[in-house]
């Protein structure tokens, strides 16, 4: 079961769009992650694995980077949260370090949204890429990546902010980037 270790900010308890039970498994080995730790108007330590979130990922609207998301339960899973990783990447990219990275948080059902609204707050000390076995004709990569932020995401509507001081992850992106992933032929 996901875990979010270590919540100390008090919240209403609400339902969202991203449900543990329903979550289908994040990459084919089952080996999918995130792994972040957040401070300021919310402290969080968060320890989602596979099977207990929702994640995806493909190339950035402007096709500059990638974006991967991770969905998952909140605050002893009253809530859900929503991580989105906007990294300054080209798609395609086999491994990479110290690449700028944007990072929104969404506590959906709560209607709050953080942001570090751009590139500069945030980096990727190591990124690597994959190609995965598929089993359809949609190319999977497996992006795993280690990084930080040196400025805290700040409230669309609000002055509050949270820092995310870290954060791992394994996650999975589509797309005709990663075209040259190998395809499984098995029916």
């Amino acid at each position: 079961m996901a875990s979010v270790v270590a919540p100390t900010a008090d919240a209403a308890p609400t339902s969202g769009s991203a449900s543990a039970a329903a979550a289908p498994n994040c990459l084919p080995a089952h080996d999918g992650f995130l792994r972040l730790r957040m401070r300021g108007d919310r402290n969080m330590d968060i320890d989602w694995h596979d099977a207990d979130m929702l994640c995806d990922g493909g190339p950035r609207p402007s096709q500059q980077g990638i974006r991967l998301t991770f969905a998952g339960p909140g605050r002893h899973g009253e809530h859900s949260l929503r991580i989105v990783f906007g990294i300054a990447a080209a798609p395609g990219v086999r491994a990479a370090h110290n690449v700028p990275t944007n990072v929104t948080v969404i506590f959906e059902g709560e209607k709050k949204l953080y942001s570090t609204a751009g590139d500069g707050k945030c980096t990727i000390d190591e990124l690597s890429a994959q190609p995965v076995a598929t089993h359809g004709s949609t190319p999977l990569q497996r992006i795993s990546a280690r990084g930080f932020c040196t400025g805290p995401a700040t409230a669309i509507a609000g002055k509050s902010g949270l820092l995310v001081t870290r954060f791992d992850f394994v996650g999975r992106a589509v797309g005709e980037d990663a075209a040259d992933a190998p395809l499984d032929v098995k029916p």
